[in-house]
């Protein structure tokens, strides 16, 4: 099984390149986020007509959403308000195998200090409860996912240059930490990490503002695909798939993709 997490920065202008995604890679699962759209106006008959039937989705109008295509059946579906607000930022499936989580974690704002900075305030209460959560419902022995655009990149070569970055938001010791603290909640294990050695440079996101963005290669790796102890041993290969990120109106991630032997 194919599973994917992308953030897409509006599902309704990229969704030609999701559609030519599901055509060139032919993932099973593919979650979004950023989708940007209120439920109503999801363009669903879109991505219905490429086979993905079962779509679950939370959105609101120009900002975060979240949503979930599946070529495989639902047995359940729940969207969960996180640190009291309605703002459409996680939601999971289960399937036969395995519980999944969607999650668009905020980015925090520009400055890392939440004494004057709410947003940053708001992205640690995020990770926080998110840890509380999967440690109230899960264990280390139970088969889940967690994914999506996580706004850190917690290891040293996770970005361009970890010395330069350690006081910029996504790579500051304070949310490596606290997303630290989440990863522990059940053993998590990092499915990219799982194929790529620790000590080798792994992108998934490369700003707007860089005019060549892969001269200068400024990159950091945003989106994250979690697996239990017990989904590890079924990793079978990866992809991160720079090339999406050289296509007309981009979006500036790319999608990222584990197949797992189930």
């Amino acid at each position: 099984m194919k599973i994917a997490t992308w953030n897409i920065n509006s599902v309704r202008l990229r969704a030609p390149i999701v559609v030519q995604f599901m055509r060139e890679e032919a993932p099973d699962i593919i979650c979004l986020q950023e989708t940007k759209v209120i439920d109503e106006l999801f363009p669903r008959d879109v991505f219905e007509a490429e086979g993905y039937e079962h779509i679950h989705v939370s959105g609101m109008k120009s900002y975060n959403g979240v949503c979930i295509f599946s070529r495989v059946p639902f047995k359940k579906t729940e969207i969960h308000n996180r640190v009291g607000k309605n703002d459409c930022r996680h939601i999971s499936v289960s399937v036969k195998g395995f519980d999944l989580h969607n999650l668009y974690i905020p980015a925090g704002g520009d400055e890392p200090d939440r004494k004057i900075n709410e947003k940053f305030g708001h992205k640690l209460d995020f990770i926080a409860e998110m840890t509380e959560f999967f440690a109230a419902n899960y264990s280390n022995k139970k088969n889940v996912i967690t994914l999506g655009d996580f706004n850190i990149a917690p290891r040293e070569h996770d970005v361009w240059s970890s010395k330069q970055l350690r006081k910029v938001v996504s790579h500051t010791d304070i949310e490596k930490e606290e997303l630290g603290k989440m990863y522990s909640s059940i053993e998590w294990q990092d499915a990219i990490r799982h194929f790529v050695p620790d000590e080798e440079k792994c992108y998934s996101w490369w700003s707007y503002r860089n005019r060549d963005w892969k001269k200068s290669n400024r990159g950091r790796r945003l989106d994250h695909i979690w697996v239990t102890p017990p989904l590890a041993s079924k990793l079978k290969s990866y992809k991160i798939l720079n090339a999406y990120r050289d296509l007309e109106k981009p979006s500036d991630h790319v999608p990222v993709m584990i197949e797992l032997a189930l």
